[in-house]
């Protein structure tokens, strides 16, 4: 143990300063760090003690975590809400969609290695058709050029390599980096999964990732903090999804906008780490900047099974700064008492639409919504861990023992290679396949749109139920039509072996083969594995210590990968007679402004991919997607070819959207594309946290109207001017001039939330841009 609470990773062979007690199961695990990692806990209690004494109150845990991680702790103005925290993370993580415009960005840098320890993860790219093995196999044939451009960039710039079939990026993290009192960011809108074991973990854009991995301080607004109180405890059909399916009813999918969610009280007791993971992952959905949870024995139990005893030790000696100050105030709270809890279900078509499930059949009715399910999906980076698996799995036993199968198409997506190994080891995979179940590969598949789903007709109305996070119209298969529905792994799997959203299981009876009436008893399943975990394939590639004879090649006719060039500075003036592209009416999620699914394989490629811009948001004109009128030919196209007429003309222009615009995805594509095709300007009513910043990043202007209802003054043939750009500055508000189609002008205040770092941005034409100005 090194001497000042510090856990360091060596160079050459990686050496631990640990104890004599570190098992050959902990190397192997540990191995995965790269080198010159180190954990310092007496570094994160220096910071902590400096703004506990300039603040003088207590601290509550997330505040501690992020606070413990600034660059200045003695100068940082530090107001929740209002100022921009400077912040040192401890590690970045990139899963393979969006790793590759990262890497892209980062080559463009001209670093040489990443200065803080980096992963990438290979999880978006396969597709669920058959079978976990087909699937993979063919995976690997289709991306063969970009999994060997992120493995040879990897080996280039010192990031660690997961192959395809490894898992998912949040559990591998859960696995392998996640820790109590790490800060990490990574470029998944999910990465809070890592919230589960006392970590900060934080999604961001692939700009965020190359600010951390060039060595430069990350910039995150001060978050405010919303107080969860937990009292009583978990059992029977209640599980720990159903306390964010709650939370989310209660705030909805912006209400914890610009806010941490910390997790309290005696009832977090009653939670598996892998509970509170899937707790913190889905506060996703309700906009929170991260979720997170206190250390405690589970999360000690957790990671002595995965081989990082160790850590475990200096998380004990140091639990004080792990756990929130006596006394600390929270913005708001909310209190749920766990032993009231009922099974929740929510949906369809947005995550925060929450209803018990006992109540779910009469509200599809009464909305005629398809009764029918036609799809259980279990698993996810959400619900994927051991746990989670062997209370699916207990049910589906039951349901086999009297003679019957899931009335439902069942699918099951273990979250990693090691829970893969290991249910398939203990028997489960065994008793979900005879269930009727099919089990996919290690991957997000049909989560993020990766499902090849044949059992219905495109536009036919439908019902799925998922383990999943998020359920967007067309989100999982495509289809517009299929009522989409989150709920737990346990309810996924009744209401499979049931058939039908009319099924309560606390209540309700099934009919066994031979006529009797049963009820299913109540899901039970083990926390950890009592014969630890099977690690199962090897598949993890470590950068080498000499990377200079690694090429990294990206072929100029390829259709999947693209070397970036610089977007243009700002050329000193107002932004005048900007064309309004699209008014876009309600809720676009980055789902709707660079959809996933078939367009996942241009991730790589920028101006591919922008052929997918804004195809799915609504068009307020005509209330149609993808069909905009081109203001200079007075035709009707799609959104990126009317785009790219008007750039090709030298006619620049802007989006107007309404609320919580960007919310889903971290997806950076989504701020990369309105760049590349033109757009300057997105001026909406309220933006999603990760979007807005993305946007920044690429020298766009994410603007809000001061006034909401101005927002009902553009028209979709308008023009929009931004005036008062030669005093660009932090808190001082922008005046827009909408010039009408008749002539007539409205005059109209436009806010935004740069501070100096970002408004720098702007003028070099996107924070790449600055960070080579400052080389």
């Amino acid at each position: 143990m090194h001497p000042h609470g510090t856990l360091v990773l060596g160079e050459g062979a990686r050496r631990l300063h640990v104890s004599a007690a570190f098992n050959a199961k902990a190397k192997v695990a540990m191995s995965r760090f790269e080198p010159g990692t180190s954990i310092s806990y007496e570094k994160l209690h220096e910071n902590i003690d400096i703004v506990r004494k300039r603040l003088n109150r207590p601290l509550t845990l997330s505040e501690k975590i992020v606070y413990g991680h600034l660059d200045d702790p003695v100068g940082q103005d530090i107001a929740r809400g209002r100022t921009y925290l400077r912040l040192r993370p401890d590690r970045v993580a990139m899963q393979d969609a969006t790793a590759q415009m990262a890497m892209l960005q980062f080559i463009s840098s001209g670093l040489p290695k990443v200065a803080v320890p980096s992963t990438i993860h290979c999880d978006h790219l396969i597709e669920a058709q058959i079978g976990g093995v087909e699937d993979l196999k063919r995976a690997k044939e289709v991306n063969q050029e970009v999994y060997n451009f992120l493995a040879t960039a990897g080996a280039k710039y010192g990031v660690g390599f997961w192959k395809p079939g490894s898992g998912i990026i949040h559990q591998i993290i859960l696995e392998n980096y996640a820790y109590p009192g790490v800060l990490l960011i990574g470029t998944d809108s999910h990465t809070p999964n890592g919230g589960g074991l006392g970590s900060i973990c934080i999604g961001v854009g692939g700009a965020d990732a190359v600010d951390v991995m060039a060595g430069i301080p990350w910039e995150l607004k001060c978050p405010n903090v919303i107080g969860v109180k937990l009292t009583g405890s978990l059992s029977g059909w209640t599980s720990p999804k159903d306390v964010i399916l709650k939370v989310a009813g209660i705030l909805t999918v912006k209400g914890g906008t610009g806010a941490i969610v910390e997790y309290h009280g005696p009832g977090v007791d009653s939670i598996s780490c892998t509970g509170m993971a899937t707790i913190c992952n889905m506060g996703a959905e309700i906009g929170a900047t991260t979720s997170v949870f206190p250390y405690n024995h589970r999360m000690k139990t957790y990671l002595n099974k995965t081989g990082r005893a160790d850590i475990a030790a200096l998380a004990d000696e140091h639990k004080d700064d792990l756990v929130p100050d006596k006394g600390c105030k929270y913005d708001h709270v909310i209190e749920i008492n766990l032993s009231e809890l009922k099974p929740h279900i929510n949906g369809p078509f947005t995550p925060d639409l929450a209803h018990p499930v006992s109540e779910i059949g009469a509200v599809a009715e009464k909305n005629g919504w398809p009764l029918e399910v036609k799809v259980g999906l279990i698993g996810s980076c959400t619900n994927s861990s051991y746990e989670d698996m062997g209370r699916a799995a207990s049910l589906a036993k039951q349901a086999l023992d009297k003679g019957l199968k899931c009335k439902a198409a069942f699918t099951v997506t273990p979250g990693s290679e090691q829970i893969r190994a290991t249910i398939e080891r203990d028997g489960f995979s065994k008793i979900l396949r005879d269930v009727g179940g099919v089990v996919l590969a290690n991957a997000c598949g049909p989560c993020i749109g990766q499902w090849d789903r044949k059992d219905v007709k495109m536009g036919e109305k439908n019902t799925i139920v998922t383990s999943y996070n998020r359920n967007f119209t067309s989100r999982n298969d495509a289809n517009p039509a299929t009522h989409a529905f989150v709920t737990s792994p346990e309810i996924v799997t009744a209401l499979a072996i049931a058939g039908t959203l009319k099924f309560d299981p606390e209540t309700d009876y099934l009919t066994a083969a031979n006529g009797e009436k049963f009820k299913l008893e109540p899901p039970n399943g083990d926390e950890l594995p009592a014969r630890d975990f099977d690690p199962g394939q090897d598949t993890y590639q470590h950068p080498p210590a000499e990377s200079g004879s690694v090429m990294v090649d990206v072929s100029p006719t390829s259709t999947r990968l693209q070397l970036l060039e610089p977007f243009d500075k700002w050329n000193g003036k107002d932004l005048e007679d900007l064309q309004v592209l699209i008014k876009v009416k309600g809720k676009c999620t980055t789902d709707h402004i660079s959809a996933a699914g078939p367009w996942l394989k241009f991730r790589g490629h920028l101006d591919n991919i922008s052929n997918n811009m804004l195809i799915g948001a609504i068009n307020i004109e005509n209330d149609a997607v993808n069909k905009i009128k081109n203001r200079l030919t007075g035709e009707y196209g799609g959104v990126p070819d009317v785009a790219r007429h008007y750039k090709a003309n030298g006619l620049s222009w802007v989006v107007v959207g309404d609320d919580n615009y960007g919310e889903g995805s971290s997806r950076e594509h989504a701020a990369l594309e309105p760049r590349h095709l033109g757009g300057r300007v997105i001026l909406v009513k309220s933006f999603a946290r990760i979007h807005e910043t993305n946007l920044k990043k690429q020298g766009m202007l994410p603007l809000t109207f001061a006034d909401p209802t101005d927002y009902d003054k553009i028209r979709p043939d308008d023009k929009l001017s931004i005036m008062g750009l030669a005093t660009f500055a932090p808190g001082k508000p922008l005046k827009g001039v909408v010039k009408h189609g008749d002539g007539s002008q409205d005059i109209i205040t436009l806010n935004h939330t740069f501070n100096e770092n970002q408004v720098e941005w702007f003028h070099a034409g996107s924070a790449l841009n600055r960070m080579k100005e400052l080389q």
